[in-house]
């Protein structure tokens, strides 16, 4: 089965209100995510960013990366660990879900996708909506539960809770993700 890794909104500027809360919350989950990355990458897969494009209706994903990831900037360690790679493909997105108003389905269909796993930040937001989406067009989602960050503990907590329990979507841990090679 065609598999692809959904990174949303990890290369970020967190400069705005809650920002430093979600940096603090999203650098272990980065960790986790780039050995996630990792796997899927070796196991022949796709690994897709799917970020915000913050209103820059001039610059490109490429600018993105280089913006987030000058030193000093707040996630430039982020950067540093999931910059992405010459085979990564990457969208940028206007709103909250991946899905609304970008090529995503589009690609997956392409790819002959038929699971996704959405990891990044914020639970309680753009992954929340992401994961619906995906579910909602019919792929089976994973959500691992290591790989996601929000503002606490709690609004992470609640948002993969409604994620399992109204959309059945699968929460397990990164490790519980097993990768056919292609």
């Amino acid at each position: 089965m065609r598999q692809a890794l959904l990174i949303v909104d990890m290369i970020n500027h967190f400069d705005f209100p809650g920002g430093a809360a979600l940096l603090r919350a999203a650098l272990p989950a980065a960790k986790r995510i780039a050995a996630l990355r990792r796997r899927f990458a070796e196991a022949g897969h796709a690994v897709d960013y799917v970020n915000d494009n913050f209103l820059d209706w001039k610059g490109g994903f490429a600018d993105l990366v280089a913006c987030c990831g000058r030193d000093g900037m707040p996630g430039a360690t982020i950067v540093a660990l999931l910059a992405p790679g010459p085979d990564d493909r990457f969208m940028l997105k206007p709103r909250h879900s991946g899905f609304l108003d970008s090529p995503l389905e589009l690609l997956l269909h392409q790819l002959h996708v038929r699971r996704v796993a959405v990891c990044g930040i914020a639970a309680d937001a753009c992954i929340l909506v992401t994961a619906h989406d995906a579910h909602m067009r019919g792929f089976e989602v994973q959500v691992p539960r290591d790989c996601v960050a929000a503002q606490s503990i709690p609004r992470r907590d609640r948002a993969l809770a409604v994620m399992r329990d109204a959309f059945g979507i699968d929460i397990r841990a990164s490790r519980a993700i097993r990768l056919a090679q292609r």
